[in-house]
């Protein structure tokens, strides 16, 4: 990997060679050689799951990624799947109301948005995307793990490396995200 971002493996036609041996043939391979045993419960614990991750270049395609890890995730058999939607409104500028199709804001998402709709399990990790709270390790890339699931707040575990937050539980409530104008030309408001 490291020969690949210093590009000493690119050919003469600007190719990148990638090792027969970090190559998968689909999702579910890639899935279980990252996180072996996803379906099993013993073997999910808090160094599990700080040992692995996906990156993804695209929101787009970490969101599938997502949708298959979680369905193969399943700490207590019959896990229920809670399906949380985001409400979306547009913003009033100068007095004038502008009037677009819930379906169209719905499917607007960048990097700056949380997403529209956003499937969650009780025990599932989950890692921030932006800095809540940093003075109590709530910052962008900290690993936490859902303990509960209500319409207005989400209850977690920090799972990290940094004794101060290790194990710590934090309740994080629906935050109103204002994407600006160069991220998003449409004046979205999503709760």
């Amino acid at each position: 990997m490291l020969e690949i971002g210093a590009g000493s493996t690119v050919d003469d036609n600007e190719m990148i060679q990638v090792p027969q041996s970090i190559v998968c043939a689909n999702l579910n391979t890639l899935i279980n050689r990252i996180y072996p045993g996803i379906g099993n419960p013993r073997v999910q614990n808090n160094q599990y799951f700080l040992d692995c991750i996906i990156f993804c270049s695209r929101n787009d395609k970490i969101h599938n990624i997502d949708e298959a890890i979680l369905q193969q995730f399943n700490p207590v058999p019959n896990t229920e799947v809670y399906i949380l939607r985001s409400v979306n409104s547009v913003s009033e500028e100068d007095g004038i109301h502008h009037a677009y199709p819930v379906e169209f804001l719905q499917q607007l998402n960048t990097g700056r948005l949380s997403p529209a709709l956003l499937c969650l399990k009780v025990s599932c990790p989950v890692i921030l995307l932006r800095n809540l709270d940093p003075g109590e390790g709530l910052c962008n890339g900290t690993r936490i793990v859902i303990l509960n699931v209500r319409r207005k707040v989400l209850q977690y575990r920090i799972i990290s490396k940094d004794r101060r937050f290790q194990e710590k539980v934090v309740l994080i409530p629906r935050i109103r995200l204002l994407p600006n104008e160069e991220t998003l030309p449409v004046p979205l408001k999503r709760l």
